[in-house]
């Protein structure tokens, strides 16, 4: 599978958009002018295939999914798409839906499973649930690539301590760990808490917890 990935023109982190993928070209027509109503950009498609064919903008968005679509089901393409990687939440919506098909979305992680009929209310509150899914996934993906850069700033021996120092230990203990002197360990904290942007020790420790920093992983003995 391949999936283009590319900025739409003029989009950013503040203009969300809600792909509609169903072989009903009415449903689209509906929940086009639905979305379109609200506020809300809207691309829609006759199959998964055509899906794959579109360049996905890098803004908050959501899938509104039918289950039963030609070629490729909706929950096969709900699995193949978590294969590649593709984090975009997932509204389920069909008018031949159970019980077993609706826990395995639910499971797979899709944020809502919907009967044909629904309510158009039942809908944008679910597109709204989704959106606000896929914003908070975006901003805890930029932090983390953010908290990942400034890390990789810190030199083997900062890498050290920091991961000594987030474990609880003094700055003696650290120095009696590592062989330097207390003053050392002092001035190497001082640049960490800076190229880290820590605002106080706790900060510190939540940073490393993100990061997955351990002794184990603390790098190198330089000085």
């Amino acid at each position: 599978m391949v999936i283009r990935r590319a900025a739409a023109p003029h989009a950013n982190a503040e203009d969300p958009i809600v792909f509609v993928v169903d072989d009903d070209a009415s449903m689209r027509d509906a929940l086009s002018n639905l979305f379109r109503s609200v506020g809300l950009r809207t691309a829609a498609f006759g199959s998964a295939h055509e899906f794959l064919q579109h360049k996905l903008p890098d803004v908050p968005s959501c899938l509104i999914l039918d289950i039963r679509l030609p070629r490729l089901s909706g929950l096969d393409f709900q699995a193949e798409l978590a294969k590649a990687a593709i984090h975009i939440p997932i509204i389920f919506m069909t008018g031949h839906g159970d019980i077993p098909m609706t826990v395995r979305a639910m499971k797979a992680g899709a944020v809502d499973f919907l009967t044909k009929p629904f309510r158009d209310q039942d809908m944008l509150d679910a597109v709204t649930t989704a959106i606000e899914r896929d914003r908070n996934r975006r901003d805890d993906a930029r932090a983390l690539a953010d908290l990942r850069t400034a890390f990789a700033t810190l030199t083997p021996r900062e890498r050290q301590i920091m991961s000594l120092v987030t474990t609880g230990l003094m700055n003696k203990q650290v120095a009696a760990e590592i062989g330097v002197a207390e003053i050392t360990v002092k001035i190497h904290r001082g640049h960490i808490m800076r190229k880290m942007a820590a605002k106080s020790l706790p900060d510190l420790v939540r940073m490393a917890q993100t990061l997955g920093i351990g002794p184990a992983s603390g790098g190198g003995a330089q000085t």
